[in-house]
């Protein structure tokens, strides 16, 4: 007796991995171009924003060649996890360009009073050009941070929620 074919219906979970590494080289390609294209310089803070992508590109990666499910499905919570991360750098970063929360010392702004005029000139010569609270691009009334917030925290959930239905089909 001919057994007939089970249709497998369609897992948009098991293309996770796809779609983050093209949302994610999406995202890197958006903040290069703006950087060398569109004459924005980046601040230490929009630096830092931009590793939980390379993690990500990294991670998915890495799990469009794993073989087994269980390995890709950690991979894709691991690419969840570096949203997260980045969904953290780009509140901070939003709370720094709204006065909400002081800037790192990297950006110009240190807590520290200098203790000498040496001390002093010596920042002063070392501090970058461009400052973490300084909005140097918005549309809509929303900054390139607070787009990068709207993006990373979609990123996670989706992710997250990736790797949690695989799982579920699975058990």
């Amino acid at each position: 007796m001919i057994r007939p074919i089970a249709r497998r219906r369609f897992d948009p979970a098991g293309f996770a991995p796809v779609w983050i590494l093209v949302a994610s080289v999406a995202a890197l390609t958006t903040a290069l171009a703006a950087q060398y294209l569109g004459g924005l310089t980046p601040c230490a803070l929009c630096h830092h924003q931009r590793w939980p992508y390379v993690a990500a590109i990294c991670a998915s990666t890495a799990a469009l060649a794993a073989s087994r499910g269980d390995v890709r499905r950690t991979l894709v919570a691991l690419c969840g996890i570096a949203f997260v991360a980045g969904t953290g750098l780009a509140a901070y970063h939003v709370a720094v360009e709204q006065g909400w929360a002081a800037g790192p010392a990297a950006c110009g702004d240190g807590d520290a009073q200098p203790a000498t005029m040496e001390e002093l000139r010596r920042r002063l010569l070392a501090a970058p050009v461009v400052r973490c609270d300084a909005v140097a691009w918005s549309m809509f009334g929303i900054s390139f941070a607070g787009y990068n917030l709207i993006a990373s925290t979609g990123l996670a959930a989706a992710c997250l929620a990736a790797a949690v239905r695989r799982k579920r089909r699975r058990a």
